[in-house]
């Protein structure tokens, strides 16, 4: 949850070379998130204090309430938007920088209505939109546990925001444009199971705020839900029944699998949906997992069109580029390891119409999601260092139309303005060494 900021993805920014493990930082969540009590699987079992706190990881507030080098849900996370930077909130019991002289009233309106303590419109970078949907037993329970985390005095940077967006007024209009007018209603022609999937991807979860489209103010395709988008520079895949970049070819077990411990026989997650994992879903108990399985298993496919296959050219230098690079982790046949390096046949993820996700996994590098079951923080190096702007575009190409796959060629000019974007170094070609693999 985030009051000022953005979302991470809740399924799968998954899948290319995650092969070498590196020393980096050891993430906070577990200090004040322990395991034992968010595996509880029921919330008649415990109190509304641990009952907020299963329900907190459920929503992944820590994932957007924590920068780096910073205390658990003090806030201060930045993240790019189309409309500016935007900082997440300190959510912590501090009387003065947090929410420690809140109401319970302030904090229901501020999820359901989007509404700060002193009627101020929040952004819908925080997504009240989806937080809407939440019951007020369960907004009530992890107020009760924000409460009873250690109050830090921290004032998070201003938003910078471009014009007119920086204009809270503003808002006022966006929500009677986009704002539903209700909350979670169940479907009485499912099954309980079915009901509470829809009731944590849609609303506590908030998976659609990072995997429905959004439009150019910013607001949710609700006609192409959970079709795929793009955050914060990383593309978030498709989570219908679509087979080819959806989740077709995966069971509900396959899905469950992949939320508890960041990987399966089919991919693993990495980028933004890494914290995902650790901080989120990998705290639930199995019954909400699977129920999401069900849910999102029951998506109808979205509409899909094979692209244009690429010329013989770019695939003959990807495929060299790739048995140099990519191969000692994922093999000659792009099988992998299982649940080690993930497999790169019929990999959605690969397969996405926006091919960031891959330009980012290569030039940046990325970091599997870490659980209790899969505690092993393997990493994919970056390759920035080494491979040039069509380079990457080429070996990127090669791994998206090889192994059954099927996607669009990648431009050498869109990896090096991600590049760019990025701030990493470019490669400093010789004379030797030319400019192509």
């Amino acid at each position: 949850m985030r009051f000022s900021g953005t979302v991470v993805p809740l399924l799968g920014v998954a899948g290319l070379a995650l092969g070498q493990t590196v020393a980096l930082p050891a993430h906070p969540s577990t200090v004040i998130l322990p395991r034992n009590l968010l595996a509880t699987p029921n919330a008649g079992a415990v109190d509304r204090v641990d009952r907020g706190r299963y329900l907190a990881a459920a929503g992944d507030c820590l994932s957007c309430h924590l920068r780096q080098g910073g205390e658990p849900f003090a806030g201060g996370l930045a993240v790019n938007t189309p409309f500016g930077v935007i900082y997440s909130a300190n959510i912590t019991p501090d009387p003065t920088t947090g929410i420690g002289g809140w109401t319970g009233d302030q904090f229901y309106h501020a999820m359901h209505d989007g509404k700060g303590a002193h009627g101020e419109n929040l952004y819908p970078a925080f997504p009240y939109t989806s937080f809407r949907h939440v019951s007020r037993e369960d907004d009530d329970a992890i107020f009760e546990f924000l409460k009873s985390v250690p109050p830090v005095n921290y004032t998070p940077p201003k938003n910078d925001l471009h014009f007119p967006f920086n204009i809270r007024t503003f808002l006022g209009a966006w929500n009677l444009l986009y704002l539903d007018s209700h909350g979670f209603q169940a479907d009485p022609n499912q099954s309980p199971q079915w009901n509470r999937g829809a009731y944590l991807v849609n609303g506590l979860g908030h998976c659609g705020s990072c995997h429905t489209p959004k439009n150019s103010m910013g607001a949710d395709k609700s006609a192409q839900a959970l079709h795929g988008s793009k955050v914060d520079d990383w593309a978030t895949p498709d989570l219908t029944s679509n087979t080819r970049v959806g989740v077709g070819q995966w069971s509900a077990d396959d899905i469950a699998e992949f939320l508890a411990t960041g990987r399966n026989a089919h991919s693993a997650a990495g980028g933004p949906m890494a914290d995902v994992i650790t901080n989120s879903t990998s705290f639930m108990n199995d019954g909400d997992r699977q129920a999401i399985a069900v849910y999102l298993k029951s998506q109808p496919a979205s509409p899909d069109s094979p692209p244009v296959a690429p010329d013989a050219g770019t695939m003959r230098r990807g495929a060299e580029i790739y048995s140099d690079a990519c191969s000692s982790c994922h093999l000659s046949d792009g099988a992998g390891q299982s649940r080690i390096f993930p497999p790169l046949g019929k990999d959605a993820m690969l397969q996405q119409s926006d091919p960031s996700g891959v330009e980012h996994l290569i030039l940046a590098g990325t970091q599997i999601g870490v659980s209790a079951a899969r505690p092993s923080a393997l990493t994919m190096p970056s390759f920035a260092w080494k491979l040039t702007d069509q380079e990457i575009a080429d070996v990127s190409t090669y791994i998206r139309n090889s192994w059954g796959n099927q996607a669009s060629a990648v431009p050498a000019a869109d990896v090096g303005a991600l590049r760019k974007k990025l701030g990493l170094q470019t490669v400093r070609l010789t004379e030797n060494s030319g400019d192509q693999p």
